[in-house]
């Protein structure tokens, strides 16, 4: 059985900064822009190697979406920075006229997602922002979870033709999958084999998971664990296989429950092979201040709220 573990944290947003430096020196065509938040984007490193190709925007998010927009008539590939809350529900109709509609090739790139940006609060803790995201056509939805596999979905995109949708988050978290691994935008990554209960996890999840696994594993009970880092387009293929395995099926993010990762697993399990599902997500509730860890616990997506859901789901068998 694969086992998971990790020697330091760090944040998934320096993971942004670290590919979007590592672009800087490679591809030419790609630009920055930033809406006055460049130290928490991590994008000094970027900006201090390659000033002339950088945009400070101030505080005029749906400038920079067009911008952005424009930017690749003359093809370049432009990276925007912001709070994810910032980077889609104040943006929402710069991003659905002049980018997905057009399918232009702008990487929108925000941090900050979700419960985890903890004492902030609510109003800057969006969880509904993968949801407008995926309903967008022609938008790419992507979702890592740790330091290592940000900074190599960062440089991914970059070849990738298209708009896209990047979210990583502020606190620091386990860093466990490899320095050196190579992205691929769609597929579905399975950590562990498992044979009672597949668990899909995406994000700051995916940790919660792995620890969700062991305590599942203490109890007799056999779960598989894979990473669903792409949330559009999703890996059907991966999804049903394991399903149809396992024969029942638990959903972990930090998200609404609705429009989520858990909308988009069911609405593939429904049309191809119904199966009992369970999902970990915020239940239509706006967060609040704390840290993260107590948020995580009192909105119900932490290991032990996982580990219950597969519990329950395996009973509906």
């Amino acid at each position: 059985m694969t086992k998971f573990s990790y020697t330091e944290k760090q944040d998934t947003r320096s993971g942004f900064g670290a590919g979007l430096a590592e672009l800087g020196r490679t591809n030419p065509d790609v630009v920055a822009l930033c809406a006055d938040l460049v130290g928490s984007l991590k994008m000094q490193e970027f900006i201090k190697e390659n000033p002339e190709r950088f945009f400070q925007v101030g505080i005029a998010e749906a400038n920079m979406m067009g911008l952005a927009a424009g930017l690749t008539i003359g093809g370049k590939i432009p990276f925007t920075g912001t709070f994810a809350n910032f980077s889609t529900g104040r943006v929402y109709d710069q991003i659905r006229q002049s980018i997905a509609y057009s399918e232009k090739n702008v990487k929108i790139c925000a941090s900050h997602a979700g419960l985890t940006l903890g004492e902030d609060g609510a109003t800057h803790q969006i969880l509904e922002d993968v949801g407008m995201m995926k309903m967008l056509p022609n938008m790419t939805v992507i979702n890592p979870c740790d330091y290592n596999q940000t900074k190599a979905a960062t440089i991914a995109i970059a070849e990738h033709h298209g708009p896209v949708y990047l979210r990583f988050g502020r606190p620091k978290v386990p860093i466990f999958t490899p320095a050196d691994q190579k992205f691929e935008i769609g597929k579905a990554l399975k950590l562990i084999e498992g044979t009672d209960v597949t668990i899909f996890a995406t994000g700051h999840l995916v940790w919660e998971a792995i620890e969700a696994e062991a305590v599942l594993a203490e109890a007799g009970i056999s779960a598989e664990v894979i990473n669903i880092h792409t949330i559009k387009p999703l890996d059907v293929e991966a999804v049903l296989e394991s399903a149809a395995k396992t024969g029942c099926v638990v959903t972990a993010e930090e998200h609404q429950m609705n429009g989520g990762l858990g909308d988009s697993i069911a609405q593939t399990l429904a049309l191809n092979n119904p199966t009992p599902l369970e999902m970990v997500a915020v239940n239509d509730s706006f967060g609040e201040s704390g840290t993260p860890e107590e948020l995580m616990t009192k909105y119900g997506i932490d290991a032990k709220n996982i580990v219950e859901a597969a519990k329950r789901v395996i009973a509906r068998k």
